[in-house]
Order: structure tokens, then sequence, then C-alpha cells
């Protein structure tokens, strides 16, 4: 039987990848099976299961297919992930459980021009008359996602102070306490000064909603509603999404993997790889034009 407090925390992590992920009704039902199978195989459930216990329950997978271990360890991996991002345990154990044959597949990612239309829907919304002050949490926000790369948690649990209008950057802790610097374009900062007059000073949030802070399914679903505006389909958008498109554009843009490895907050380097694969063809620019044997003619 599903231990209970696991029951609650799957409910709310399988809403959470529905509204935010848009993941599909089979998708969903996969991910609830492998996860309720696995609270059963622990002793103490999945909250308090540790790298030891998952290795174990592993090694009762042997005789399943690599495709359907990979599935399960890809559901409890993505499970633990949502644990340790709400708080729910300090740590993230998903590293125990195998990957066999992954193939890591590629971000989605937005064009140039996709942004430019996302852009584009927000200055045509704060030229209204009368403005409205969610059209300018609107543009504070996305500036901050697409401008500065940030996780959607990070975005939505800003203290209210947390960009200062005379420094380019935010002091951010992310996944693991890792701490991180993240640049701030003058272009957000701007944003952010201008939402922020519409923000109570006893508010503790830069972006709240009720008696915390605006949610993440909240800001998926504001995310999803411009890019509808904006001519473009929802389900191609979403703040990772938006992530991902700064960290594409910024490599093609000619930034040091290193750089930008520190600016999303990966702690391995091979997380941060995954882009040079999505812009390969602006690396081959880079190196046959910058390389020292780039002018030499061929043998």
């Amino acid at each position: 039987m599903t231990h209970g407090r696991d029951r609650a925390l799957i409910d709310r992590f399988l809403e959470m990848m529905t509204a935010e992920a848009g993941a599909a009704a089979n998708t969903v039902a996969a991910y609830r099976s492998d996860l309720s199978l696995a609270s059963q195989a622990l002793e103490g459930g999945l909250v308090e299961a540790n790298a030891d216990a998952l290795a174990t329950l592993a090694g009762e997978w042997s005789a399943l297919s690599n495709a359907t271990v990979g599935r399960k360890s890809a559901s409890l991996r993505r499970f633990f992930a949502f644990l340790a991002d709400e708080g729910h345990r300090p740590d993230d154990p998903g590293n125990a459980l195998p990957r066999p044959g992954t193939v890591r597949a590629l971000p989605r990612i937005l064009s140039h021009a996709d942004v430019d239309r996302l852009f584009a829907a927000i200055a045509e919304r704060a030229a209204r008359d009368p403005l409205d002050p969610n059209d300018l949490r609107l543009s504070a926000l996305f500036e901050l996602l697409y401008g500065s790369g940030l996780r959607a948690t990070e975005l939505v649990s800003l203290p209210r102070n947390a960009v200062h209008p005379d420094r380019p950057f935010l002091i951010l802790r992310g996944k693991g306490g890792r701490e991180r610097l993240v640049p701030i374009s003058d272009r957000a900062r701007a944003a952010v000064a201008l939402w922020r007059t519409h923000v109570a000073t006893d508010r503790a949030w830069l972006f709240p909603s009720g008696k915390g802070h605006l949610s993440r399914i909240r800001l998926y679903q504001i995310v999803k509603a411009l890019a509808a505006e904006a001519g473009i389909p929802p389900d191609r958008v979403s703040p990772h999404v938006l992530r991902h498109a700064f960290a594409t554009h910024l490599l093609a843009g000619g930034a040091d993997l290193r750089a930008l490895q520190s600016m999303l907050g990966h702690a391995d380097i091979a997380t941060t790889e995954i882009y040079t694969h999505v812009d390969s063809s602006r690396l081959v620019e880079l190196v046959n034009t910058h390389h020292p044997l780039a002018d030499m003619p061929p043998r």
C-alpha cells in the first residue's frame, strides 16, 4: 500500500506535472503507477528513502527491459527533484537510480523571432491606457525569465527587494543550497522597479499573491496566456522553455560554457553541455573562424 505522506505528495507532484509541464493523461498515469509501486516497495516510503534504499530497489528491476527501467528511474528522479525543490527533503537521492542507455533529449527552445513576438505583446499591453498594473508584473516576470534564466521557483519566490536598482546581479540560493550570481540587465531592473511601485512595502515577496507569493502553476498559466496572445502555440512555451532560450541564445552569442554553467546554477557542466548540441551550427562556425588552423590550407 502507498505510504500516506507519499500519496499526498504524489498527488501534488502530478498536479504540477499536469499544470506546469503539460503532461498528457497517459504520462501522468505512468508516473502514478511507477511512484505508487516504488512507495509500496520501500519500507519507509519515498519521502524517507536514501540512496542505498533506491539502489536496492533498482536491483529488483534486473529482469525488466532497459526501456522500462529507464522510465521508472526517470519517474523517481523527477519526483525526488520535486521534493527537493519544494523543501520536503533536504537532498535529492535520484542519482542512485540507473540510467540504462540514456539518450538525453534536447530541450525545446524558442527562436529570436518567437521571443521578439512575446515582448512585442508585452509592449502592446504596456501601451494601453489606462495601464493595468498586472501588465507591469508581466513585463518584470518575462524580463527575469528570459533575461536572467531564472528557474520558475527562484523567480516566484524572490524577496521584494531582491533586485537592487544599483546592482546588476542577484545572489540566489538554488538547488542543493548552492549560491550563485545571476546577471540582471538594465531592462530587467527597470521593469522590476516599475512593478515594485505597485507592491506594498510590507509585502515580503516581489510577486505577492494572497498571503504568499505567486505560485509556479500560476506563472505557467501566465506564460501560456501570453504565448497564445503573441500567436505562438502555448504548448511550445513555458517558464523552463524561456530558461532554455536564455541559455541557447547566450551560447549562440559566444558566451563561455563555464560562465553559462555558473549563471544557470548547474552543478555539473555536463548538464550545461546539452546546449552545445542545440546550437552546434554556431560552434562549428566558431571553430572554423577562430581556430589557429582555420587559415591553413588543407593537406
